[in-house]
Parts: C-alpha cells; sequence; structure tokens
C-alpha cells in the first residue's frame, strides 16, 4: 500500500482494502524506522491516529469527505497548525504553538486527511539544503537506495560509511524525503525561489509550485510576501493535481488570492496527441556550471517531444542574467521587514536580559536567529536605507518587471510551456555541500527556479531519469500564470514517456519487503 499512488490508496479506502487506521499505522512504524533521516520536526501520532479513527467511521457510514479522506499527509513546520509546535527550525520559535491553522492545512483536513507531522526545513525556509535548521539537516532517502549503493559499490574511489549521505534540497527537504521514503502521500512545502521544486528534483519527486494567488498564503509563515507560494510534494503528477484541487481557491484571509479560476475537483484529461503544444527553450539556461548530464537530458527531454510531434523552439528570457541578483535584493528586503516582528515581545523566544527595551530586542535575535537569517536581515535594511532605497529596491522591482515581461514575451510568441532544468547537479554529499556558505549556495541553486517566483508562474519539477551515479534528475515545465491544468497536463505526458525508477529502499527498512510486497517496484510511481 505505501508504495501506492494517492489515487490508488484513495480507492483501496473506498472498497474497504484496508482503513484508515491500518494505513496510519503503517505511515508511523515507517516514521519510527526512517527517524534517521531526520525528516520529520513533530510527528503528531495522536492528532494522526484519532483523525484516522474518525475517518474509519465515515468510510463506515459509506460518507467519506472526499478523496483524500484517511490519507496520511506532511506539512512544513512552517505552516501554522492548530495546537501543534510550528518552529520554522528556528529557536525564535521553538515551543510556539499556533491558535490556528493555515488555510491549506485546514482544507487538507476539512477533506479527512491524516496529519502525519510537521516537517523540516532550512530556518525560516532560508537555504537550498536543508540543512541550516536548528533541528539539524535532513538525510536524501536516496542515500540508501538500492539503486545508490549498488552503483557506489562499483566506483572504486568511493569511499563508503555514513558520512556520504546526500542532502535533500531545500528548503521544504523534510516534506521531500517524508515522501520520498513512503512515510506519507503527499506533502505541503513553501517555494519563495524554489523551496519545493529543488528538492523535489533531488529526491525524485514531483515538485509543484502553483500560480501566486491561486493557493492561499493565509497562515503560511512569510519570507517574502510577494513571492511565497504553498507547493506540493507527490510521487506523481495526478497525486499533485489532486492536492492542489482542495488547496486552490479564493480565500478572504488572503488578499492576493484571486477568485476560482480553477475547476473542481481537479482531474487531468490525459494528452494522446502533443502535436498541437509549442515548448520553449530558453537559451539563457544554458549555463557553463550546469553538469553534462542534465544537459544532455534536457536535450533528449526536447527531442522526445519534437519525435511526438511538438514543435520545439528555443526563446529568449534576456533579463536573466539579472535575476539571482534581483532576486536577492527584493528577497533580502522583504526578509528584513518581515522578521521584524520577531522581537521577544508578542510570541516565540524572549531573553533574559531586563537593562532596556532595546538591549532585550537585540538579545533576543541575537539568540533566536541563526547567522543565514541574521545576514539576510542585514543585507535587506542595507537596501532598505534611505540612501540605498532607490538605487538598488526600487531598481529591483523595475529589473523585476523586465522578468515577467520576458516570460509573458516567451508565451505570447505561441509558446505553451517551458521546458528547463530545475537544478545545476544531482543531490551532492552533504559534507561537500557545507563547503560553501548558504548564500553562495542558495544563489546557485536557485538559477533556474527563482525567476518563475518573481514573475508569479506556475512552475513543477518532473523526476526524469537516475544519473551515472544512481540518482533522480528532475526537469523543469513552466506556463503561463493560472494555466496551471494545461501545465500539470504537459507534465503528466512527459511523466507518462520517462517512467521513472520507483526508490528502493529494501535494504533500509528490514520489513520493508513486506510493507511493499508484491508491488510492481518499476511501475509505481508512474503506474496511474
Amino acid at each position: 500500500m505505501l508504495g501506492r499512488t494517492l489515487r490508488e490508496v484513495s480507492a483501496a479506502l473506498k472498497q474497504g482494502q484496508i482503513t484508515p487506521t491500518e494505513l496510519c499505522q503503517k505511515c508511523l512504524s515507517l516514521i519510527k524506522k526512517t527517524k534517521f533521516l531526520n525528516a520529520y520536526i513533530t510527528v503528531s501520532e495522536e492528532v494522526a491516529l484519532k483523525q484516522a479513527e474518525e475517518s474509519e467511521k465515515r468510510y463506515k457510514n459509506g460518507q467519506p469527505l472526499g478523496d483524500l479522506d484517511g490519507i496520511p499527509i506532511a506539512v512544513k513546520d512552517n505552516f501554522s497548525t492548530s495546537g501543534i509546535e510550528t518552529t520554522c527550525a528556528s529557536n525564535m520559535l521553538k515551543g510556539y504553538v499556533p491558535p490556528y491553522n493555515a488555510t491549506v492545512v485546514q482544507k487538507l483536513l476539512d477533506q479527512g486527511a491524516l496529519l502525519m507531522g510537521k516537517t523540516n526545513l532550512d530556518e525560516f525556509a532560508m537555504g537550498s539544503g536543508s540543512t541550516d535548521g536548528v533541528f539539524g539537516p535532513v538525510k536524501n532517502p536516496w542515500s540508501y537506495s538500492k539503486q545508490y549503493r549498488e552503483k557506489r559499490k562499483q566506483n572504486p574511489h568511493s569511499k563508503s560509511g555514513d558520512s556520504d549521505w546526500l542532502i535533500t534540497g531545500g528548503s521544504s527537504g523534510g516534506s521531500a524525503a517524508a515522501v520520498s521514503a513512503f512515510t506519507c502521500y503527499a506533502a505541503l512545502g513553501s517555494d519563495t525561489g524554489g523551496s519545493t521544486r529543488n528538492p523535489a528534483a533531488h529526491c525524485g519527486l514531483v515538485g509543484f509550485k502553483p500560480s501566486y494567488g491561486l493557493v492561499s498564503r493565509h497562515g503560511l509563515i512569510p519570507l517574502v510576501n510577494s513571492m511565497d507560494v504553498p507547493g506540493i510534494l507527490t510521487r506523481c503528477v495526478d497525486d499533485a493535481a489532486m492536492v492542489l484541487g482542495v488547496l486552490a481557491g479564493h480565500d478572504p484571509k488572503d488578499s492576493t488570492t484571486v477568485h476560482d479560476p480553477i475547476n473542481k475537483p481537479l482531474v487531468l484529461s490525459s494528452l494522446a496527441d502533443v502535436s498541437k503544444l509549442c515548448i520553449g527553450i530558453p537559451k539563457e539556461y544554458l549555463v557553463p556550471e550546469l553538469s553534462s548530464e542534465i544537459q544532455s537530458l534536457w536535450s533528449r527531454a526536447a527531442d522526445l517531444f519534437e519525435s511526438e510531434g511538438a514543435k520545439v523552439i528555443e526563446v529568449s528570457l534576456p533579463h536573466t542574467s539579472y535575476s539571482i541578483v534581483c532576486y536577492h535584493v527584493l528577497c533580502t528586503s522583504e526578509v528584513a521587514s518581515n522578521m521584524a516582528r520577531f522581537d521577544g515581545l508578542q510570541y516565540g523566544h524572549r531573553c533574559d536580559i531586563d537593562v532596556s527595551t532595546e538591549a532585550m530586542y537585540a538579545a533576543t535575535r541575537r539568540e533566536g536567529f541563526n547567522d543565514v537569517v541574521r545576514g539576510r536581515i542585514l543585507s535587506g535594511n542595507f537596501f532598505l536605507l534611505k540612501e540605498n532605497y532607490e538605487n538598488y529596491f526600487v531598481k529591483a522591482q523595475k529589473v523585476r518587471r523586465l522578468i515577467a515581461n520576458d516570460f509573458v514575451n516567451a508565451f505570447n510568441s505561441g509558446v505553451d510551456v517551458l521546458l528547463t532544468p530545475t537544478t545545476l547537479s544531482e543531490a551532492v554529499p552533504y559534507l561537500e555541500f557545507i563547503k560553501e556558505d548558504n548564500r553562495t549556495r542558495s544563489a546557485q541553486d536557485d538559477i533556474f527556479t527563482q525567476p518563475v517566483n518573481m514573475a508569479g508562474l506556475p512552475a513543477v519539477s518532473i523526476p526524469v531519469a537516475l544519473s551515472n551515479q544512481g540518482l533522480p534528475i528532475g526537469l523543469q515545465f513552466i506556463g503561463r500564470a493560472f494555466y496551471d491544468q494545461q501545465l500539470l497536463t504537459v507534465a503528466k505526458w512527459f511523466e507518462k514517456q520517462v517512467q521513472f525508477p520507483v526508490i528502493q529502499l529494501q535494504e533500509l527498512m528490514d520489513d520493508c519487503s513486506a510493507i511493499l510486497e508484491n508491488e510492481k517496484l518499476a511501475s509505481v510511481s508512474l503506474k496511474q
């Protein structure tokens, strides 16, 4: 059951092949077995079991709330959850228990989903490795996969041992690891500059960033208000569409949400024919740092579309080279403004110094935030200084508009969907990742993902193939604003063509073979 797709499990629950409580207990035992991955900050065992019990009653009465009733899900620990600690992986919010649920969390619970727990992240979602939170780094389940281990055995230079584990990518690495290790069927991430798509690419998952304004941000602890979007991590495209159907829609509590442009429930049609499609390949995304393996997969993917009759054209997004600098200015400026609320007075951490209010503020923030967060606050406040405001912040806003216009022009030239890499390389070992500081890493890792956030467009990372090392590689599809359904339909067609292999974790969990008994592993992820 655990290896199946959300849709298949939903059908199994309706047919009574398994009960919500059994499913919940299987996931909980797997969470315990995979504790060393550090995917979860809080496991809400009692809550989940109580929800499963209620779900079971509804199924007995033949009245499930929807397709997600009884389905285990996980939520990134920067979404507010009523009565469950929400930390953002920071000392600043350790022990903070919100009095309300984020809208997206509430919508999932209203559908009867089971909340397994809150997942690990980079502190306040600032990072691209899920290595910088106060609860420690997240380990990529693929580090323990049969595919990767076998490739390592063949490589005479590889040192084996537990220190060679790989990062998950970030900042939603906990959510990605949770879904990848089969502890839940879908997870919420957040995506400000690629934080859902980046870990999806590294963990062999589908990572979807909806159009800005399609899904409510109410209760998502803000990083960059003008770019944050709740993201969805699942094992296949259909599952992501199913979750999006539940989450999308106007929310009176979030004035940036638009009034329903999406059909509910969201069912993706199967594209029989891609010959009417035009796929754009942005030439600026071919950068020297891109690994040759990803580059060749990218061009093979373009050839695949072409061979099936689609039109594939090279397009130009001329302002791409300014994008990451522009993103840095706008991102840190909004961070500086958002982080001002953590002052030790209303909620969260408060230091013991009582010399003066100012001293209390300063000490609280010094103790509460890590270096990465403090660094971004300092940068942002510098850009917002009266003498710098015009030269940095205002100028970056203008460049942001040019970047958004680049996309508009590409789509107006007849392109339906853009195809790009998601990341520069496959997942790297933790010890290699931490050689560079967070800012350098984020600037490298967000290169293909953050322009979409500045333009507010939908984008999805789809796992394509395993690298020579036996690790997942993802490619990104970008759609026009609010054409999320069309984007996912194209992604679904592509997913079916590539038949990405399922992670094999038998060795990791001794009795995993019992859990995944008689599951045809090679086709699970794409078997509809």
